[in-house]
């Protein structure tokens, strides 16, 4: 994704709706004016201008569907009005809050899409303005794409996008750690404290990927980040998860996974 910088200035405390007024707002992406507006404390900016913006993609409108459909570098992402999820390739990738019609425009919650599409979101307090920014560009290989891509499949098959995106930001986290190796095969196939994956154990890691964990590998590996420091997760249908409880930080739970840092 090309670099690029949104700057935009909310305004707390406005509700929409019959007993409320709207008000918009101004969002700012590389110099061009995108229209946004707060309601219950969540940013929502029109989807066409802000993807122009960003990463110079077209929308276009399904009316009979109510549905907005534009090509991203990375996937085809629909957004259907009163919904409280996009998609990326027809996978379900929930958000904040739902997609809205306001003023007979299409709106979306400005940072659940922004992470989808790899952006960083800077907030500090409503009385300044929040900055909206591509990612760090990321380094990476078709060997880390082919093992992530793996071990996300052997590890959530049938989990949420969402879900599957958690699970390869763990191994990326490790990656980034000094307590694990440095490379994604790496992590995967650690065995300093023993084997860390049961799909290494049960070799189900050297399955063909499905159709979504490999989008959700391309999409960890452009930034999109859904777990956060996460370093360890288990499925506690399958696994106590004794030392995880005992000895690191809880901080999600998405789908059958919980997740600690």
């Amino acid at each position: 994704m090309k670099g690029k910088r949104i700057l935009g200035l909310l305004l707390a405390g406005l509700l929409l709706g019959s007993t409320a007024r709207a008000a918009d707002i101004t969002v700012t992406v590389e110099g061009s004016s995108v229209p946004a507006f707060v309601e219950e404390g969540v940013t929502y900016v029109q989807l066409t201008p802000f993807l122009e913006h960003l990463g110079g993609w077209e929308t276009r409108w399904d009316h009979d569907a109510y549905t907005a459909s534009a090509e991203t570098d990375l996937f085809t992402l629909d957004v259907p009005v009163r919904r409280d999820y996009v998609l990326a390739n027809g996978y379900l990738y929930g958000v904040s809050s739902g997609n809205l019609l306001h003023k007979e425009r299409t709106y979306v919650p400005l940072r659940s899409v922004a992470n989808l599409l790899g952006a960083e979101v800077e907030f500090v307090d409503w009385d300044n303005s929040v900055t909206v920014c591509d990612g760090v560009e990321q380094s990476w290989t078709e060997e880390d794409l082919h093992w992530l891509s793996r071990i996300i499949s052997a590890e959530s098959r049938g989990e949420s996008l969402a879900g599957q995106i958690a699970v390869g930001n763990v191994i990326c986290n490790r990656v980034a750690s000094e307590e694990f190796p440095d490379t994604v095969k790496g992590v995967v196939f650690d065995r300093k404290n023993g084997v860390q994956f049961e799909p290494v154990s049960n070799r189900t890691i050297y399955d063909e990927p499905t159709e979504q964990s490999v989008l959700a590998a391309r999409l960890v590996l452009a930034g999109v980040d859904v777990a956060g420091e996460s370093l360890y997760f288990f499925n506690p249908a399958l696994s106590q998860g004794s030392w995880v409880r005992a000895n690191r930080t809880y901080r999600m739970t998405i789908g059958c996974h919980r997740f600690y840092q």
